[in-house]
């Protein structure tokens, strides 16, 4: 089934499991604090110690995947509340004292990792660098704590890490958005192409039905053994077209530039129009030889269907197809019709040209791809 607009890719097993992982991995430092608040005399202190410890690790889990599924679906984290939630785990940290003493400071990892995680980058520095002086310079001032070296280690360590998680979290994200988009967008140019390839085919097969189906109602009192000819031309035309059809569903589909001239040659008698068409066709590339194909059946749709033409010219060169009629002339000034885009792109892929436009010696309509 194919995704809703703007809808995220789903997340992987894999990838759900390695985020937990990566969030529950940082909650080893906690153990030092936590060993101190369980040895803890007076059982209030251990209860502080050990819920507030708890209640820290838990919060931070939650927050980072939060963040982490905001930013997997391309969802800005917002500052205020991610502000609030770096101040709410400090809050928890210091909130421990009580049971952890001095090593409540190791909570300051994880605040620092959050905010690399959650805040813009100058924010996220500030906050990295007062977690790492914290240790230093609290030691100076509370009487029997030793300053931490391990705890500023261990934060700048944490913070350098978390920024590679962050950087593969974002990079992961717009990965998917970028696969997510080409999935988008070949189906879209699939469906153009079918649609392309549908028009075209039908559009020249069921011009051709209508004008023979014409004919023989007309030739059914005057010429009825005629009239039996085109109908079962009508027949054929038909069973040919549902072919093709099908042929363009499977991707099987193959136009040649003198099967197209039978066709037109048929077509352009059927509709009562003098043809001049080329004995034989020069040898082509096969890209070339298929897209000069395709301009022989729309310029003949367009001729049978449109134009009103009394004769129908088709010169073939090596490096040109040009059909020419002498009928009213283009409807569309600009040859911005159904049949002549799908020809254009067509012809984009080779590189060549397609040029519409009034013949040089008269009236009527002039189509020339050129490679």
């Amino acid at each position: 089934m194919e995704r809703a607009p703007g809808r995220p890719a789903p997340v992987s097993r894999h990838w759900r499991f390695t985020g937990w992982l990566l969030a529950v991995v940082w909650l080893f430092f906690l153990n030092i604090p936590l060993a101190t608040a369980l040895h803890q005399a007076q059982l209030w202190r251990r209860a502080v110690g050990v819920t507030t410890l708890v209640a820290f690790g838990l919060v931070y889990v939650v927050v980072f995947q939060w963040a982490r599924a905001r930013r997997q679906a391309h969802r800005p984290v917002p500052v205020g509340r991610a502000r609030a939630l770096v101040a709410l785990l400090l809050g928890l940290g210091l909130a421990g004292i009580p049971g952890t003493g001095g090593d409540w400071l190791t909570t300051l990892v994880f605040v620092a990792t959050a905010a690399v995680f959650l805040l813009p980058g100058v924010e996220a520095l500030v906050v990295v660098a007062l977690a790492a002086l914290t240790p230093p310079v609290v030691a100076q001032l509370v009487p029997g704590w030793e300053a931490e070296s391990s705890v500023v280690f261990a934060v700048l360590l944490a913070s350098f890490a978390m920024f590679g998680v962050s950087r593969l979290a974002q990079r992961n994200a717009e990965l998917q958005a970028a696969q997510a988009e080409i999935r988008r967008l070949a189906v879209a140019e699939e469906r153009a192409r079918t649609a392309r390839d549908l028009h075209d085919i039908l559009g020249h097969s069921l011009t051709v039905v209508a004008v023979k189906a014409e004919l023989a109602g007309r030739l059914l009192e005057l010429d009825t053994a005629r009239a039996a000819t085109e109908i079962a031309d009508v027949e054929r035309l038909a069973r040919q077209a549902l072919a093709d059809v099908r042929r363009t569903v499977g991707a099987y589909r193959e136009i040649s530039l003198a099967g197209e001239l039978a066709g037109a040659r048929t077509a352009l008698a059927a509709a009562g129009i003098v043809a001049e068409l080329p004995d034989d066709v020069p040898e082509l590339p096969a890209e070339r030889d298929e897209l000069f194909g395709w301009a022989v059946r729309e310029g003949v749709t367009n001729v049978v269907r449109h134009s009103g033409a009394r004769r129908c010219v088709i010169r073939v060169r090596p490096d040109r197809v040009e059909i020419a009629d002498d009928g009213r002339g283009p409807a569309d000034p600009d040859g911005a019709g159904h049949g002549l885009i799908g020809l254009r792109e067509r012809a984009r892929r080779l590189d060549a040209t397609v040029t519409v436009g009034r013949p040089a010696d008269g009236p009527g309509f002039l189509l020339r791809v050129a490679a």
